[in-house]
């Protein structure tokens, strides 16, 4: 009752804020400044953040508390991944360009980074909404509706931008190819409710570990077909290959404030859907297995290995020859997902606190590299503020030539995080890629390990492709003697502490570490 409780507080405190800020844009007299709104959607997510984790209790919710008549199950997993997306949308909410007009100097403060679009806060908690309640959907009904919720928003924040013909272009194929993704995952349900007339997850998880491999056989093969044709939705959504093709496009052609969300926030939510459903057929013993020639294929297994080979080849071997730097992070994306669905094929307890762990060093990464990308572009550029969301864009990585003469320290942490997004020692994204490939050679899994490994090495050299333009290039001023404006203080302190977090890690390791082995325990035990 008093999780349930936690949980309906959290849900009305996210609705308030929404509704809120829905009243704010839409009063017709009233100027609203838009820093005031996004400092209010900054303040909703991290009080959020601190009722979610004051309401994980390991012990008291187990293996998963349900509610809502089972729509919903609040797990430990659930509970602490929904503290973390809260804690990344209140910062990515951060860094927009400073006040530079006399209308609005008066707003200024540490806080002040003015949206040039009011409407953006509120859509970030619709996402934000979609995303927390995604990860805890036992249900296939919830299921849907969360991704749709989730979906959605981030459709109207690709295409946020009207007056840009790149961004609404990129939003167009987004929300076309994402309504493609949806309807896979709605075909998929329907073909799991036509043959079994269940729709809560365990229930199916149980009626398929009574069939064992003789599934295709007893009339539950369509079924195992639905599950299937719902994950391949699923990898569409999290741009995985083969279904990565819209995601370079979308990240290039969206302005980079919108880029930091599409690259980061929907990932987390449905990877770890993934892993509830993992930990569901783990559970109750089920599995995608069908007869072929009288043979046991497991489909599920399969799929997420085939996955992330094309994942790992594609994302960098195709990244080789990008020029457009935020087409570069799409393959680099595409690379990293490669890694996580390696870990989550595994299904050990290894490779689960494996695959934990390099979702919060993935998003803590490539937060930062965005957030550097972003602070170089309003150093760079001194036209902020237009409606198009490219006065203050980095497009091409030439425009970083020379930078860090310029700029040492922002040129420096992008340096350290590049090199820990390319696995090298002793920065967080080295342990994450150790733990993958330990996980993946301890449970036999020998030719996916070297892959994994050839890849990372040949990766590591787009990396240094940048960190070559930021370091030894020729630096060129490009604001034409305009005095650009700076970042605001607190898009410097998120950039700091990330790039600390990143550095310093292994002098501190258990703080995440003791986290994840002790979350992914309690998927195997409890």
């Amino acid at each position: 009752m008093c999780v349930s409780m936690l949980y309906f507080a959290l849900t009305v405190m996210l609705v308030l804020g929404i509704f809120s800020l829905m009243t704010a844009v839409a009063l017709p007299n009233v100027n609203i400044s838009p820093v005031l709104l996004t400092r209010v959607a900054s303040i909703v997510l991290l009080y959020a953040a601190a009722l979610s984790f004051n309401a994980l209790d390991i012990q008291a919710i187990g293996s998963g508390v349900g509610i809502y008549s089972g729509l919903f199950q609040v797990s430990s997993v659930s509970q602490s991944i929904d503290t973390f997306i809260f804690l990344v949308g209140a910062m990515i909410l951060l860094p927009w360009a400073p006040v530079t007009n006399s209308v609005m100097a008066g707003a200024r403060s540490v806080f002040s980074a003015v949206p040039t679009i009011a409407e953006y806060p509120l859509m970030i908690l619709f996402t934000t909404c979609g995303a927390t309640f995604l990860v805890s959907s036992a249900d296939l009904v919830s299921v849907y509706l969360s991704i749709e919720l989730q979906s959605f928003a981030v459709y109207i924040l690709a295409t946020l931008y009207r007056d840009s013909e790149s961004a609404t272009s990129a939003g167009l194929k987004y929300f076309l190819l994402g309504g493609l993704s949806s309807a896979l995952i709605l075909l998929g349900s329907v073909l799991v409710y036509a043959y079994t007339g269940l729709t809560n997850l365990e229930s199916i998880f149980t009626l398929l570990s009574v069939g064992g491999v003789e599934n295709l056989t007893t009339g539950l093969g369509p079924c195992i077909i639905g599950l299937t044709i719902m994950v391949v939705g699923f990898l569409f959504k999290v741009s995985a290959a083969p279904f990565h093709n819209w995601s370079p496009d979308v990240y290039d052609g969206v302005p980079t404030i919108v880029t930091t969300w599409l690259a980061i926030m929907p990932k987390i939510s449905i990877f770890v859907l993934l892993l509830e459903l993992q930990s569901g057929f783990g559970f109750t013993g089920a599995s995608l297995s069908l007869l072929v020639d009288g043979v046991p294929f497991d489909v599920w297994k399969n799929l997420l290995l085939v996955s992330s080979l094309l994942s790992l080849i594609i994302g960098t071997v195709v990244g080789l020859a990008q020029y457009r730097i935020k087409r570069l992070f799409a393959y680099s994306t595409i690379s990293h997902v490669g890694f996580l669905l390696l870990a989550l094929a595994v299904n050990s307890e290894e490779s689960i606190e494996s695959f934990l762990f390099y979702i919060v060093q993935y998003s803590i990464t490539n937060l930062n590299a965005f957030l550097i990308l972003l602070a170089f572009g309003y150093m760079l550029y001194s036209t902020v503020g237009r409606k198009d969301g490219y006065g203050t864009d980095v497009q091409f990585i030439s425009d970083l030539s020379g930078q860090f003469r310029a700029n040492p320290l922002l040129g420096l942490a992008l340096t350290l995080t590049l090199f820990s997004m390319a696995g090298v020692p002793p920065l967080v994204g080295f342990f994450g890629k150790q733990m993958v490939l330990y996980s993946a050679v301890h449970s036999g899994y020998y030719f996916m390990s070297l892959v994994a490994i050839i890849v990372s090495v040949i990766s590591a050299s787009y990396y240094l492709k940048i960190v070559r333009v930021i370091h030894f290039d020729a630096y060129t001023n490009v604001q034409d003697a305009v005095q650009a404006p700076k970042m605001t203080n607190v898009h410097s302190f998120a950039i700091a502490t990330l790039t600390m977090a990143i550095t310093l890690f292994v002098f501190k390791p258990s703080i995440i570490l003791n986290s994840t082995s002790l979350l992914a325990l309690t998927l195997f035990h409890y």
